[in-house]
C-alpha cells in the first residue's frame, strides 16, 4: 500500500506588473505557497495564495497528521489535519494550508492511480466555462480597455469583471467604458470588494441594471448577511459572495444570502472541503462559481454538477503560467481539464520560481 512518505512547502512572492488595487485592498506583490506531497515515488503538487506563515504551519503541523496514511486516503487525510488544528482555529491561513496539502494530496492520489484528479473526484462536465478577471482600479481608462479587449476580442471570453468601489461616479463611469468596449453581447460583472454601505449599494443596483451587468460581487462587507440578502432583487443583478470561506459553517451562513455561491478551493479546506460545499449550495438551489486559483479550480469545477464558472483571475493567472508547465488555455471561454493526463495535469518549474523564494 502506498503511503505518504513526506509533505514539503516554499513560499515565493511574484511582484505585479504595477500597483494593484479594489476597492477595500492595495497590493504589489502576491504570494504563492507551494506544496509537494511524495508517495510511493511520485509527488503531488498544491498549492494556496496566503502568507508564508503557512509554511511552517504545513511542516510542523500538518505533515506529522498525514504522513504514514494511504495515499488514497485523502479525505482520512483532511480529517485528521482538521484534528490536528483543533487549538491554532480553523479560519484564515490554517485554512488555506490545509488547503495546499489536501490539493497535493489529492494530486499524489490521482497520480498513483495514473488519474486525472476530475476522474477521481468523479467528472459531470466535459467542460466549464470561465470570466476575465482583473479590471483593478488603479488601471488607467486605456490600461482598462486594453484588457477588456484581450479578453474579449482576443481570447474570446463572453463574460469579463471589473472592479468598483471608489466612488459612484468614477464606478458608473467605469462600468459605461467597460460595456462601450466589449459591447452589448458580453457578459459584464462587478466586484466591489466589500466596499460600499448597503444604502450605497442599493442605490447602484439600477444604474448597473440599465448597464447590462448581471453579477453584482461583494456589494457590501461578507459579514454583512443582511445587507446581501437586502440587496437581492428578482431583477438582478445576482449577488455573489463566499470567497472568505474557509470551513463549513461559513458556507452554510451564506447560502440564504447570496444568488450564487464563491468558493475559493484554495483557502476552503482544499478539494474535500469544496465538495462539502456545494453539495450544500446544490441542497438550496444554488450555482457555485471558483474564485480565483484558476488552474486547480478546473478540476473541482468539472466535478461539480451545481457549477456556473470560474474566475481567470489575472494575477493568478500570471503566476501559474510562470510557475507551472501545463496550464489550461481559456481562449473560447471555456476550459477542458485533461482527460488523460495524471493528475491535475501540472508540473512545477523550479528553475523559474526560484528567483521569487522567500
Amino acid at each position: 500500500m502506498t503511503t505518504i512518505e513526506r509533505i514539503g512547502a516554499r513560499a515565493y512572492r511574484v511582484p505585479a506588473p504595477a500597483p494593484e488595487a479594489d476597492g477595500t485592498l492595495a497590493w504589489d506583490a502576491t504570494t504563492i505557497v507551494v506544496v509537494h506531497a511524495e508517495a510511493g515515488g511520485g509527488t503531488g503538487l498544491g498549492w494556496t495564495y496566503a502568507d508564508a506563515a503557512c509554511v511552517p504551519l504545513i511542516e510542523d503541523v500538518l505533515t506529522g497528521a498525514v504522513r504514514g496514511r494511504p495515499v488514497l486516503d485523502v479525505p482520512a487525510c483532511w480529517v485528521a489535519m482538521r484534528h490536528a488544528i483543533r487549538n491554532l482555529g480553523r479560519p484564515g491561513l490554517v485554512s488555506c494550508a490545509i488547503a495546499a496539502v489536501d490539493i497535493a494530496l489529492w494530486d499524489a492520489a490521482a497520480r498513483s492511480l495514473g488519474l486525472p484528479v476530475s476522474r477521481l473526484l468523479g467528472r459531470v462536465h466535459d467542460e466549464v466555462a470561465v470570466y476575465g478577471s482583473g479590471g483593478f482600479t488603479t488601471l488607467s481608462d486605456n490600461e482598462l480597455s486594453a484588457q477588456l479587449d484581450q479578453w474579449v476580442r482576443r481570447q474570446r471570453i463572453p463574460r469579463v469583471k471589473i472592479k468598483i468601489g471608489e466612488s459612484r461616479d468614477r464606478d458608473l463611469g467605469r462600468v459605461a467604458l467597460a460595456r462601450t468596449v466589449i459591447g452589448d453581447d458580453t457578459a459584464l460583472y462587478v466586484d466591489a470588494n466589500g466596499a460600499y454601505p448597503v444604502g450605497e449599494a442599493g442605490r447602484l443596483l439600477a444604474p448597473l441594471r440599465d448597464a447590462g451587468v448581471t453579477w453584482f460581487e461583494e456589494p457590501v462587507s461578507s459579514d454583512d448577511l443582511a445587507g446581501l440578502n437586502r440587496l437581492r432583487t428578482t431583477g438582478g443583478p445576482d449577488i455573489a459572495a463566499g470567497e472568505y470561506g474557509y470551513d463549513l459553517p461559513y458556507f452554510a451562513r451564506m447560502l440564504p444570502v447570496v444568488d450564487c455561491l464563491q468558493v475559493d478551493v484554495t483557502r476552503c479546506g482544499g478539494y474535500t472541503e469544496w465538495r462539502r460545499a456545494t453539495a450544500l449550495a446544490a441542497a438550496a438551489n444554488r450555482d457555485v462559481s471558483a474564485h480565483c486559483a484558476p488552474n486547480l479550480s478546473a478540476h473541482a469545477a468539472v466535478a461539480t454538477q451545481n457549477f456556473r464558472h470560474i474566475e481567470w483571475f489575472a494575477d493568478h493567472d500570471r503566476i501559474e503560467r510562470l510557475f507551472f508547465d501545463g496550464c489550461l488555455d481559456p481562449a473560447g471561454g471555456t476550459v477542458t481539464p485533461s482527460m488523460t493526463a495524471p493528475g491535475h495535469g501540472l508540473t512545477f518549474r523550479a528553475d523559474a520560481a526560484a528567483e521569487y523564494a522567500l
